[in-house]
C-alpha cells in the first residue's frame, strides 16, 4: 500500500465520516468470509485495514500528510526526529518510555516524558542547616498500543501481550472497554532507583465489516430474500458469541428491527447491551419469475401517504 487515500478510494480532505463510510463498504465486499477463494480480495482487504487504522489517527494522519512516516507507519526521517535538532549535539524530544503497538504487526514507538527529575540527596541551606531530600525518582512509564478486534472486545476476551522486557502477560479487559480506554499496570515499567513505574496500556478497537457498535448495543444489517420477508423464515444469524437462530416474522419489511437479548457489549456496571438486527430485503437480478408476478400484481396502496405525496 502506498497511499492510503487511494486505498480507501477518499479524497485527501475527506472526513471522519467519509473514511468510515469508505471503509465498511469495502470491508464488506473483501472480507476473507466472502472472498476464500480470492487471495487478491484478502491481500487488498489488508491494506483497506491498514489505511483506515493509518488515516483514523489523527497524529499518524498529520504525519503521513507531512511526509513524515509512509502507508505503513514507518518514520521517512532518520530516527523520527523529522531534522528537529537542539543544542550542541543534543536532539529536540525528551528520554524516557517507549509506546510498543500491539496488533496488526509492526511496533509504533514515540517518546513519552514521564518521571524523569527529582532530587537526589540533601544539600545544606545558607543557616548550616538540612533540607529534607527529596524522595528518589521512579522509573519510567512505558506506554502500549494494543489493537483489540471487535468481537474480543465485546466478549472481553483476554489479551496477550509482551512488555518491553520479554515478559508476557494475559491482560483481562474491563467491562464497558471501548475505543481509548487506558489500563495501568502498576510496577510493570522501567526501573528507578525509587522503584518501578508503570505501563499505560491504550486500547484501540478495529472495526469489524458487519457489526457496529450503538452505546453497549451492536447493530447489524441482515439481508433477507423476498420469500423469506413474505412467508417468514428461521435464518442463521451471526452474533459476537457465533451464529444463532432469528425467527423472521411473515410479513417483514426492509428497516424492521429485530432484537437478540444480551449479544452486545458488556457494560460498566454489569448487564449487556442487546444486539439490533435489522432487515434489509435483497431482490435477485434478473429474475424473470419475479417480473412477471410484478406485472401480473395488483395493488393501490401508497406505502408513501404518510410523506404526504
Amino acid at each position: 500500500m502506498k497511499d492510503p487515500y487511494t486505498a480507501l478510494g477518499v479524497a485527501k480532505n475527506a472526513s471522519e465520516k467519509d473514511i468510515k463510510s469508505a471503509y465498511r463498504k469495502l470491508a464488506k465486499e473483501l472480507h476473507p468470509d466472502r472472498n476464500k477463494d480470492n487471495p487478491a480480495a484478502s491481500e487488498r482487504f489488508s491494506d483497506v485495514t491498514k489505511a483506515y487504522d493509518l488515516l483514523m489517527d489523527e497524529q499518524k494522519r498529520g504525519q503521513f500528510d507531512r511526509g513524515e512516516i509512509d502507508a505503513e507507519g514507518n518514520q521517512t526521517a532518520p530516527f523520527g526526529f523529522g531534522g528537529g535538532v537542539g543544542g550542541a549535539g543534543g536532539y529536540a524530544g525528551g528520554a524516557g518510555g517507549q509506546q510498543f503497538d500491539f496488533g496488526n504487526g509492526g511496533a509504533d514507538f514515540g517518546d513519552i516524558f514521564e518521571g524523569l527529575f527529582g532530587g537526589g540527596g540533601g544539600r545544606s541551606s545558607p543557616f548550616g542547616s538540612r533540607q529534607h531530600s527529596a524522595p528518589p525518582p521512579k522509573g519510567a512509564n512505558v506506554a502500549y498500543r494494543l489493537k483489540v478486534n471487535f468481537i474480543s472486545a465485546a466478549t472481553l476476551e483476554k489479551q496477550r501481550i509482551t512488555l518491553e522486557d520479554g515478559k508476557t502477560i494475559d491482560l483481562s479487559l474491563p467491562k464497558g472497554v471501548e475505543d481509548g480506554t487506558q489500563m495501568r499496570l502498576g510496577g510493570k515499567g522501567r526501573s528507578g532507583p525509587g522503584g518501578n513505574g508503570d505501563a499505560i496500556v491504550t486500547i484501540h478497537l478495529n472495526p469489524h465489516p458487519f457489526f457496529e457498535r450503538d452505546g453497549n448495543n451492536i447493530r447489524l444489517e441482515l439481508p433477507i430474500t423476498l420469500k423469506e420477508a413474505v412467508k417468514g423464515a428461521k435464518v442463521k444469524v451471526p452474533t459476537v458469541d457465533g451464529p444463532v437462530m432469528l425467527s423472521i416474522p411473515a410479513g417483514s419489511s426492509s428497516g424492521q428491527a429485530l432484537r437478540l437479548k444480551a449479544k452486545g457489549f458488556h457494560g460498566k456496571t454489569g448487564g449487556r447491551g442487546d444486539q439490533l438486527v435489522t432487515l434489509m430485503i435483497v431482490l435477485p437480478e434478473n429474475d424473470q419469475a419475479l417480473d412477471e408476478f410484478a406485472d401480473q400484481w395488483e395493488n393501490d396502496d401508497n406505502p408513501r401517504t404518510d410523506m404526504g405525496v
